[in-house]
């Protein structure tokens, strides 16, 4: 990828461009809790969107994705979100962020390539507005530090992308550590580095292809569900902010009584980060087979309790379930479609995806992908 995007660059301006690195990222488990002021527990990955780019003597900004064929142009003066294309916002409101800072932009050349797969729930826009965020920092010499930068990368993403994400994407890209996930307390953004040694294990994605109307719609309900909780707890128990500070006790007590759906949606967030904290242990001791039951456990609470599964998900992991070769299987993401994730031994990988994929497009009709990752650093000078 580093001689493709260094080619591509020269063909099409001169000089002599950094390139930068910075990978899309999976989540082990710990779903829907992170605006819940939990915990989550990613990792960054090997497949990653490379930029590579240098500094103009002017106030233009010229840009190229490689992948797409696609060129785009702006001046620093005019900064703002364009609506016909998206790829440019990403970089775009990563750059912007310079100037909120009172750090003066110069105009630069860009040339993006990714093989992070879009629209799969591996973070490719986080990827990019982290790689331009970093680069930028290294051109214009503004010696920020890591924390500052995947603050700046999620305010690109609100700003220009116009999606609220929550932090861990950007944290995820920019911090990612080779064999190790990352424990991060979303309250706080305190954060360690776990081991994930997968001794003789692959991390396999097997891709819905599917992605239902419902997600966003769904996506703020739960999120209005898990705040009623609190807040009836909170008429109770001054000290609780969040589902973070509640117990199942706690649930049973004040939530239960008053209605049944709102207690099993903060029931299931409040199992899910215990379970978290229950899998950093299993990690320390290099336990993966208790570390797969967990996920097949937290799959079983997003589709039954959470309900933000869909059929072609469910039917992904209940068919890997047959399989003793796969220690642990979930889904991934918001829900609604995109990917499961599976902890796979490593020799059955190749027979298994030829029984899941024609079995998966003879019952949805739909082609299934796959993906196999490995833990990798984050960010980075290439």
């Amino acid at each position: 990828m580093k001689e493709k995007v260094a080619k591509k660059y020269s063909e099409l301006f001169e000089g002599n461009p950094m390139i930068v690195r910075s990978p899309g990222r999976i989540n082990i488990i710990g779903e829907h809790t992170d605006y819940n002021d939990g915990f989550v527990l990613p990792a960054a990955i090997d497949k990653a969107a490379y930029i590579a780019i240098s500094l103009r003597d002017d106030d233009e900004i010229h840009l190229a994705a490689a992948d797409l064929n696609e060129t785009f142009s702006i001046s620093v003066n005019d900064l703002k979100p364009v609506g016909d294309t998206s790829w440019p916002n990403f970089i775009l409101g990563a750059a912007a962020q310079f100037p909120k800072r009172g750090i003066p932009l110069k105009g630069f050349n860009a040339v993006l390539m990714s093989d992070v797969p879009m629209g799969a729930g591996l973070s490719s826009s986080a990827a990019i507005e982290c790689a331009t965020t970093f680069a930028l920092n290294e051109l214009l010499q503004t010696n920020l530090d890591r924390i500052t930068m995947v603050k700046m990368a999620q305010k690109a993403e609100h700003e220009y992308a116009g999606v609220m994400c929550g932090i861990m994407d950007q944290f995820a890209s920019m911090m990612g550590k080779k064999d190790h996930v990352i424990k991060l307390d979303c309250r706080t953004l305190e954060y360690e580095y776990v081991p994930f040694k997968l001794k003789g294990l692959k991390i396999l994605l097997l891709n819905t292809n599917v992605k239902h109307s419902l997600a966003s719609s769904e996506y703020n309900t739960r999120r209005k569900e898990c705040e009623q909780a609190v807040a009836w707890v909170k008429e109770h128990e001054q000290q609780v902010n969040s589902l973070r500070d509640v117990t199942e006790e706690i649930l049973d007590k004040y939530v239960l009584p008053k209605d049944t759906l709102v207690d099993k949606r903060s029931r299931f967030v409040v199992q899910e980060i215990n379970r978290l904290l229950k899998s950093c242990e299993d990690l320390q001791r290099g336990d993966l087979q208790a570390l797969g039951n967990k996920m097949f456990t937290t799959h079983a609470g997003l589709s039954k309790m959470y309900e933000v599964s869909c059929k072609e998900l469910d039917y992904l992991v209940d068919f890997v379930k047959k399989y003793d070769a796969v220690i642990g299987a979930r889904m991934m993401g918001g829900g609604f479609g995109g990917c499961t994730i599976n902890l796979v031994k490593e020799e059955a990988v190749d027979e298994l995806i030829a029984a899941i994929r024609p079995a998966y497009e003879k019952e949805t009709g739909l082609p299934l992908t796959y993906y196999i990752d490995s833990p990798e650093n984050g960010t980075e000078i290439i």
